[in-house]
């Protein structure tokens, strides 16, 4: 370790402040950047993935619903159009918060998983909406075709355009085991494609998977933190780390939900979950290793209450948050606390 390395953790001992809270989150950096509160409007492109379409399988991730992890979107069939979708979305919406700004949010399988043709009338015309000021896309790393990402650096030229990674996890007997279909290396060769492009990019990652041991799961929370240098082939020059390549990150809860196989494989081979006071602890820690500049867009999620199995206190959400605030405050700690390591 270098001097500068040493005088970068040493920084990191003093606090830093995001609107008050321990960690950069995604309320706060919006309002950084758009200077007010901004909404997600979860919208439906229709698509399929090819874990589903017979291409890599046909039942999708071990863990995924037959919505695609999209239950909260609205279904295009019963709308007209992309801008019909948003107005909907909208007034669900308003139900429960003020209006808008809001950002258009395809979440529903992979949303790239199609051509240039069919792709780009539909994200221009959310994106030309004039109550979305960002357009943020869930797809996976091996469905990034270099038309795709030429379309998404044209789009980002109007507004920002940022793209959510489904990585779940590092691990090779992990992803084999959830039925992911791709390796480290696309990955790796999709976000350095991205950010080539400009792009925001958006890493989700399982915390509690089947197997995987809190060093297992540790480890992915580093590999996202120090990218590009901790990436296989590209150690650390031995200078100061760069602000890594990945932007933001979600950290999931694994959810058992109905329908999936991960719950035919819980039923058939119970499999230990977090309590709600280990996962607390434990996505803290997380936390505590992902460098300060990392927007942190989730810390738990929440499934549908409909299809949750287990673990059942995850399905409240204002449990969850109070105990979170609560334990941060009790460990006196913050985001990057730990970072570097």
């Amino acid at each position: 370790m270098t001097n500068d390395t040493i005088t970068l953790h040493s920084s990191l001992s003093i606090r830093p402040d995001w609107n008050g809270r321990p960690y950069h989150s995604l309320d706060s950096w919006l309002k950084e950047q758009f200077g007010t509160k901004v909404y997600k409007l979860s919208l439906d492109g229709r698509m399929t993935c090819p874990n589903r379409d017979g291409t890599l399988g046909t039942r999708g991730c071990i863990f995924c619903s037959e919505g695609g992890s999209g239950e909260f979107a609205a279904r295009q069939a019963d709308f007209p159009s992309i801008s019909a979708q948003i107005e909907a979305a909208k007034k669900q919406v308003a139900k429960k918060t003020s209006s808008g700004p809001y950002i258009a949010y395809f979440q529903s399988f992979t949303n790239t998983y199609a051509p240039r043709s069919r792709l780009e009338p539909m994200f221009r015309e959310a994106i030309l909406h004039p109550d979305i000021t960002a357009l943020s896309i869930g797809t996976r790393p091996d469905c990034l075709e270099p038309e795709t990402i030429q379309l998404l650096k044209e789009l980002n030229q109007c507004k920002p355009v940022w793209v959510e990674l489904g990585l779940q996890t590092i691990h090779p007997k992990t992803a084999a085991f959830i039925r992911r279909g791709y390796d480290l290396d696309c990955f790796e060769d999709a976000v350095g494609r991205l950010k080539e492009a400009g792009l925001t990019v958006i890493v989700h990652l399982i915390l509690g998977l089947p197997g995987e041991s809190r060093e297992q799961m540790l480890e992915s929370v580093d590999y996202i933190g120090s990218f590009p240098t901790g990436r296989k082939g590209c150690p650390s020059s031995g200078k100061d780390l760069p602000t890594p390549a990945i932007d933001g990150i979600k950290l999931q809860l694994l959810h058992v939900l109905k329908g999936t196989d991960l719950a035919a494989e819980y039923e058939q081979h119970p499999f230990p979950l977090f309590s709600l006071e280990e996962y607390v602890d434990f996505v803290i820690t997380c936390i505590e290793h992902l460098p300060p500049s990392m927007v942190i867009h989730r810390l738990t999620g929440d499934g549908p209450k409909s299809l949750l199995i287990q673990p059942a206190w995850s399905g409240n959400k204002r449990l969850v948050l109070n105990t979170l605030t609560r334990r941060f405050r009790e460990r006196d700690t913050w985001q990057g606390r730990l970072w570097p390591h």
